[in-house]
């Protein structure tokens, strides 16, 4: 046999699993079905964020953080409720994640040359009680370099192997079969798609001018998730958020269609949690798309005012940034797929910042200076872009004619300005003390009690309609696609498990195609900064567990 071990999917878990096999001697057949030029798949298009704990960076931010509280958030958010069947495997997975995230996980990093951001992100803040969802401290480590700073140093790894004869790489291969024999896989077969010079993210030709099969011991499926397939969401979209989204923007390439998922299955893995998945509430159209339905999420602070599409506020914990399932449940009660954020000059130059390695040059780039420039008047570059050309933003200098371009741009005429403009200046009205019964403004007082939100992410509270912090802005918000929560269920090796709970001989899953481990390792809700850590974790723990099993 040619090959020890073929991995199908040359995203991050794939090329973190490879690289382990390499390094243990390990002959690597690494699949693909796109060009050559997207090589670490969509963790290259990420802002870099990681979850980490008690990290030094927290620590001289002044944050007290700690396994014990770590855990606590986890089990909160997750709301795992499934445990002795869909559920058992990810809570195990969990907790080993956690331990990682506490112990192992930066210096591991740090040795490969990865590098950190000093100022740490607080994403998902929860806005429920303490062992509720949402992280109950800053914890959102972002790598510099962003998304291809954490693909650089498994690609490098990966690429010596491919040098050495241990790996071989092959784009173009697109799997349509798990070859099993006995029981076990033993192989995979499928098509040859013809060459393609699509840029990353690009769409490539599906044309077909040949086919393959390759045998091996091991078969590793690191293949993604469902984010791209707008069929597969709807058809798996959980009842309890009521009816799917007519309308959706994509948050990654189209390459992203959950194919494996299906393939593995008749393979015999067992599919879980196919309800669970992981939307964004705050999506806006790429001005310049890259691939179909390119969306862009908006990273925002917490004081932009967040209303339904009939322009009435969403209540407690539905602000920016505080709960993102709870707020995609939220809108979807409305009847619409979009919301709206109203917000000033003031909070968009603080507070808004894009996801995505393309979205912030500076840190991709790893640039101190254009970083510093964050710090000068005016909204990021960026940021700024999508004001002037992005077809979500509506930029006045009154409500009136704000309110106007909000329903010209919806063509729905469902915004009442008096009714908008009450809402507002009854929120104005609670900036004048600094004790309020307006949670969203404890919120952002409470916010800037952390340094780092003070500093560079939570604008000084003010009134909104004051002119002096205008101009006004609207950004109209559309469901931006993303994760897959559910997946194959695996132990703790990464072994695909079929439907009685045994091991598929001979197969392996890592990444998105396994929930990120166990078939479900978030529960219900992310913490962020999860997803690149828990491809990075199961990729690293199925290579070596394939390595160890072939001694």
């Amino acid at each position: 046999m040619e090959y020890d071990v073929i991995v199908v999917g040359a995203g991050l878990a794939g090329l973190v699993a490879t690289a382990e096999l390499g390094d243990a001697g390990k002959k690597v057949l690494l699949l693909d079905q796109e060009p050559e030029a997207s090589m670490g798949g969509q963790a290259w298009w990420s802002f870099g964020g990681l979850f980490l704990i008690d990290s030094p960076e927290q620590r001289r931010m002044g944050i007290k953080d700690s396994k014990d509280l770590a855990w606590q958030d986890w089990l909160g958010t997750a709301g795992f409720d499934r445990e002795n069947d869909e559920d058992y495997w990810g809570r195990k997975w969990a907790e080993a994640y956690v331990e990682f995230a506490a112990e192992e996980k930066r210096s591991w990093l740090y040795d490969m040359g990865v590098r950190i951001f000093p100022v740490v992100g607080w994403a998902e803040r929860g806005g429920h009680l303490a062992d509720g969802p949402g992280n109950s401290v800053p914890r959102f480590h972002i790598v510099w370099g962003t998304g291809p700073g954490i693909v650089a140093p498994f690609e490098r790894r990966v690429r010596e192997h491919m040098k050495n004869g241990v790996v071989k790489f092959l784009p173009r291969h697109r799997v349509n079969q798990l070859i099993t024999s006995n029981g076990a896989v033993v192989g995979a077969s499928g098509a040859v798609l013809v060459p393609s010079d699509a840029a990353r993210g690009e769409g490539s030709s599906k044309e077909v001018i040949g086919d393959f099969e390759y045998r091996a011991q091991k078969v590793l499926v690191s293949s993604g998730g469902i984010g791209a397939n707008f069929d597969l969401i709807r058809k798996n979209w959980p009842s309890r958020l009521g009816a799917p989204p007519k309308q959706m923007i994509s948050g990654v390439p189209e390459h992203v269609d959950g194919r494996m998922l299906a393939i593995t299955e008749k393979a015999g893995g067992r599919i879980v949690n196919r309800d669970r998945m992981w939307h964004y509430t705050e999506g806006i159209k790429n001005w310049a798309p890259i691939w179909k339905n390119h969306g862009i999420r908006i990273l925002p602070g917490p004081s932009s005012i967040w209303l339904d599409a009939k322009g009435k506020r969403f209540q407690a914990p539905n602000y920016p940034g505080f709960d993102t399932l709870a707020t995609l449940d939220a809108i979807k009660k409305t009847g619409y797929d979009y919301s709206w954020f109203i917000l000033s000059q003031k909070i968009i130059e603080k507070e808004f910042a894009l996801s995505g390695s393309e979205q912030n040059p500076d840190l991709t780039g790893k640039s101190i200076r254009k970083v510093l420039g964050r710090a000068l008047k005016g909204a990021p570059a960026p940021v700024k872009a999508f004001m002037e050309k992005g077809e979500d933003f509506v930029v006045s200098d009154n409500l009136a004619d704000l309110v106007a371009g909000m329903n010209q741009l919806s063509g729905e005429n469902l915004l009442d300005l008096a009714d908008i403009e009450r809402q507002i200046i009854a929120r104005d009205r609670e900036i004048d003390n600094k004790f309020t019964k307006d949670l969203q403004i404890t919120a952002m007082r409470g916010a800037r009690y952390y340094r780092g939100d003070k500093i560079v992410r939570v604008a000084s509270p003010h009134k909104i309609l004051d002119p002096k912090n205008g101009p006004l802005i609207a950004v109209r918000l559309n469901i931006l696609s993303r994760k897959t929560l559910g997946g194959l269920q695996t132990d703790l090796s990464g072994r695909v498990l079929n439907e009685t709970g045994k091991p598929v001989p001979g197969l392996y899953a890592a990444g998105e195609v396994s929930g990120f481990g166990g078939g479900g390792v978030h529960g219900y809700r992310s913490l962020e900064g999860t997803f690149l850590g828990g491809c990075l974790f199961t990729g690293r723990v199925a290579g070596r567990a394939i390595a160890e099993e072939m001694k």
